[in-house]
This record gives structure tokens, C-alpha cells and sequence, in this order.
């Protein structure tokens, strides 16, 4: 189930918030390979350090895989942790950490969120893919500049919200106030139990006007209607009603995916709303030029049976993406690849922010 390779520290790479990139050779003449190392977890590797990895999702060469991931640096083992915090993320995984989760006893916020029954209202878009999360804030900040959003990362995708350099850029840029990291996800400003107290905990203690709630980067799917890891996006909907907030449905748009289920409106965003959302939320229609506007527009409708479509204008929307301070990508394609992919999610933005007013 694992690969393991044994290798050494030839370099150092990248570095981001929570991660450092390395180069490193691997034992028996095994060549190299990039790797990447949370030194939350295994320490900081140095060059020259032998490091145990997992070879696996490089091996398989899965989109967001292209890392050998640091094990342990045997040699040099990091100090043990010090402070508060027993919530187990990774739970019975050779991996398992402490964290300090914002809703446990020993949190400094744990009687603001046991006391706490809702978000006032607070819009919450929910999207399929992690790709989608910088296009919703840039809809969000083109209509309402000064609106404070938060991300509150599901665990569908990776676990280590520190993987995801899309996140430690819009933070850098301020277009963030910050993260909630939920379920076994780990690694946000905020850790949270279950996505309620995340969303409680975006409002609450990170002051947001709006979260959006998506997956980390990856997600998984199987070609089949229900196998796909997207479908928390409905319950995701039915949380954010439950603690009376504005579900806001960003849907997974595509005009250049190569498959049909995956082209004009996914089958996971008609699963996600259509099926899984029992609540009601605002589901936004970009309104797209042309016969793929009119394709999704079409699509969409059935989802009109159980949720409020909302039809929104693009129109300097594109303008607010090419001004985005991170690299746009969906399934591997970039915003002139799939503009419609983008326009959907900064529309979604777009209707969020208009919430606020």
C-alpha cells in the first residue's frame, strides 16, 4: 500500500508556509526526485539528512502527486511537542498529530464556540474543487473589496492544508483573513472538529463576512455517480443552513474538460445540489456568452426543483481573475484553457458578496 524509498538531501528547493521543497537522491541507485517535508511533523531536513519517503502518489503519478513526501528524518528526530491541544488529526495513521482544535476545552475559544448557534447570516459558498477557491474570493473582492473571507478546507482532498501554495499566497496578499482546517484536514490557522464548528469558527474567531468551503487540493473520483469526493459540497450546504448562514452554490463548470460528464455543468455539482443538499441555497447560474451559456443554463435547470438559481453577470469578472496573485489551474488547465471554469466560481463570489449588502 506504500511505496518507501530511502534517500538523502542533496538540496534544498521552495519553501512556503509549512513546507519546504527538497532534492533529493535516492538509495540504490534509485536516481532523485523532488520531496516535500512538513517540518510541523517531521522536523526541518537539512542537506545531507537522510530521509525516509512515501513514493506512492509520485509513483502513481496523481495530478497534485508529483512529490515524494517526507516520512521522518530518521537521524535528527524533532524535539517532542510542547503546549495544549489533544484533537488527533490523521487519526491511527503512522502520521497522527495534536492539534489544538478551537472547539476543544483547552482552547481559548472553546466557550465562544460552545456558546455559538449560528453564523448571522454569513454567505457560504461551497465549491467541488480547490481550484475554484481563489476564483470565489476574486468574485468576492471585485464587488466588495473590504469583505473579510475565510476558507474552511474539507478533508477530500489533501489533508495538510500546508500542501496547498494557492492558500499561503492569498494569505500573503491579505485576500484571506485566514484558514479553518476541518474533519482529519490539519494545518489551517484554525482547527476545527466537524465543518459546523468550522464555519462557527470562521465567523466567530477569524471575523469572516463570507467562507467559502471546499476540499484541499486533489480530490478523488471514480467515474461512478456517487464515488467522488465532492459530494460533501451538499453536505456541506445542509451545515451552513443548519447554523442559519447563506448557502451559496458555486457550480463545476468546464468547457474544455475531454469528459462528457465533466463538460457544461458536472454530474458532480447535479449530484452535490440535486441529491445530497437537503437544505436550500442560492445555486449561481453564470450567465456564459454563446451556446455553452446557453448549454449551462440548460443543465443547471434541474436544479431549480429544490434550490433558488440565481442567474449573474460576468462582465469584469475575467478582469479580476488575470488579477489574481496566484497561478489558476483546474485539472491541470489553466484560466485561457477553461475560462468558464473560473467565471463560474468568481461568479458564485460575485452573489456571496452581493449578500452583504
Amino acid at each position: 500500500m506504500i511505496r518507501w524509498r530511502d534517500g538523502r538531501v542533496r538540496g534544498l528547493g521552495r519553501s512556503w508556509p509549512g513546507v519546504v521543497e527538497l532534492d533529493v537522491e535516492l538509495a540504490g541507485d534509485g536516481g532523485g526526485c523532488r520531496a516535500l517535508a512538513y517540518p510541523a511533523l517531521v522536523g526541518r531536513p537539512l542537506p545531507g539528512d537522510r530521509v525516509l519517503l512515501n513514493t506512492t502518489a509520485l509513483a502513481l503519478g496523481l495530478g497534485t502527486g508529483g512529490y515524494a513526501l517526507v516520512v521522518a528524518v530518521p537521524d535528527r528526530l524533532p524535539p517532542d511537542p510542547e503546549g495544549p491541544g489533544h484533537l488527533v488529526k490523521a487519526r491511527y495513521t503512522p502520521m497522527q498529530a495534536t492539534v489544538l482544535g478551537a472547539d476543544e476545552q483547552d482552547s481559548e475559544h472553546h466557550a465562544l464556540l460552545r456558546d455559538a448557534d449560528g453564523v448571522a447570516a454569513m454567505p457560504v459558498v461551497t465549491a467541488d474543487l480547490h481550484s475554484a477557491l481563489p476564483a470565489v474570493v476574486a468574485g468576492v473582492l471585485a464587488e466588495r473589496p473590504e469583505a473579510r473571507v475565510a476558507y474552511v478546507m474539507l478533508d477530500g482532498g489533501a489533508l495538510p492544508l500546508w500542501f496547498s501554495r494557492t492558500v499561503a499566497r492569498l494569505r500573503e496578499a491579505g485576500a484571506l483573513v485566514g484558514s479553518v482546517t476541518v474533519g482529519q484536514a490539519f494545518g489551517g490557522d484554525v482547527e476545527a472538529v466537524t465543518v459546523h464548528t468550522g464555519l462557527l469558527a470562521a465567523r466567530h474567531v477569524l471575523g469572516a463576512d463570507v467562507a467559502v468551503v471546499a476540499q484541499g487540493p486533489g480530490n478523488l473520483g471514480t467515474g461512478t455517480p456517487w464515488g467522488f469526493s465532492g459530494v460533501a459540497v451538499g453536505e456541506a450546504v445542509n451545515a451552513a443552513a443548519v447554523l442559519r448562514g447563506r448557502p451559496v452554490g458555486s457550480l463545476r463548470v468546464s468547457q474544455a474538460d475531454p469528459r462528457r460528464r465533466h463538460r457544461g455543468v458536472s454530474h458532480h455539482s447535479l449530484t452535490a445540489y440535486g441529491r445530497v443538499a437537503l437544505a436550500r441555497a442560492d445555486v449561481v447560474v453564470p450567465l456564459l456568452d454563446g451556446e455553452f451559456g446557453a448549454l449551462v443554463r440548460a443543465e443547471a435547470a434541474v436544479l431549480g426543483e429544490r434550490h433558488t438559481l440565481v442567474e449573474v453577470e460576468v462582465a469584469g469578472l475575467l478582469e479580476a481573475l488575470e488579477a489574481v496573485p496566484v497561478r489558476l489551474s483546474t485539472m491541470g488547465r489553466g484560466l485561457a484553457e477553461d475560462t468558464a471554469a473560473f467565471l463560474a466560481a468568481a461568479a458564485a463570489g460575485r452573489h456571496a458578496a452581493r449578500l452583504l449588502e
